[in-house]
């Protein structure tokens, strides 16, 4: 397949339509430090998009950003064309962001249903606050049997799961807050096949109901290409190449980066350019 495309350049999406999500010119630094170099991305509705890079390259911050953690210095966020300042992550969530990250954040000694509505739950008509555990039950296997997570039980406790179905029960939460865009950090790191199976078949069905758009972060190529429609490699807080998957493949995209990282060494005037 051909490389000829300047692998220091992203290439822009095809127009169609207002995106879900987008970056012009993000930047953030960190006293001396520049993290992020003028990002621009473009995450379109209904669309999983694949976020790849070094350690370093500035992904965190990036999904540290979008998700209400860090303000940026300069650029813009709009989201369905709005430009947006979210102050905070509660912030972020009330424009419909929500992140999973790696810790995952459930309370293990809480049941599954529990956790599902954790900061929402439900309470029944009164005076006193008294939770409406029946319905929340209710609710939780409805909606986990909607996105096919298989469970034993919604009482059961989370710690009682398989890392999988933890992972499943915290994006499952995310969405179920009525999210519109949601950012997947590492979703299938030190997981087994079954477990990595069990997330990359929820991630289609989300993108597939055409309610959520989804950005994962994944070191993997493998996962990234079976998971995604489109990839984005971040380099030196820069986002250097934008490919649809089904125009590429895993060993363009490796020679790409390879290139890009060279070709950003070079201009730097490093030794060993």
């Amino acid at each position: 397949m051909s490389t000829d495309t300047t692998p220091s350049e992203a290439t822009p999406p095809a127009s169609g339509g207002t995106p879900a999500l987008e970056v012009r010119g993000l930047t953030k630094r960190f006293g001396a430090l520049v993290v992020l170099r003028g990002i621009d991305l473009v995450l379109r509705p209904g669309e999983v998009l694949g976020l790849v890079g070094d350690n370093g390259a500035g992904k965190s911050t990036l999904v540290k950003i979008l998700s209400g953690f860090h303000p940026q210095d300069d650029g813009e966020i709009l989201i369905d064309g709005r430009t947006v300042n979210f102050g905070s992550v509660a912030g972020a969530r009330t424009e419909g962001i929500e992140t999973v990250y790696q810790d995952l954040a459930l309370i293990p000694q809480l049941s599954v249903y529990q956790n599902l509505f954790l900061g929402h739950e439900l309470t029944l008509l009164g005076p006193l606050r008294v939770l409406d555990k029946r319905q929340m039950r209710t609710l939780a296997r409805q909606y986990l049997d909607e996105i096919h997570v298989n469970v034993p039980s919604v009482d059961a406790d989370t710690d009682q799961l398989s890392g999988g179905q933890r992972q499943a029960i915290a994006v499952a939460r995310a969405v179920r807050s009525a999210s519109k865009i949601l950012l997947l950090d590492e979703p299938l790191a030190a997981m087994g096949a079954r477990e990595s199976r069990l997330i990359i078949n929820l991630v289609k069905e989300l993108a597939a109901s055409g309610k959520v758009s989804i950005v994962v972060i994944d070191h993997n190529y493998a996962h990234l290409f079976e998971l995604c429609d489109r990839l984005n490699v971040m380099q030196g807080g820069k986002i250097t190449v934008d490919r649809n998957v089904h125009e590429t493949s895993i060993e363009e995209m490796t020679e790409l980066m390879v290139s890009s990282y060279r070709r950003s060494i070079e201009e730097a005037g490093e030794p060993g350019a």
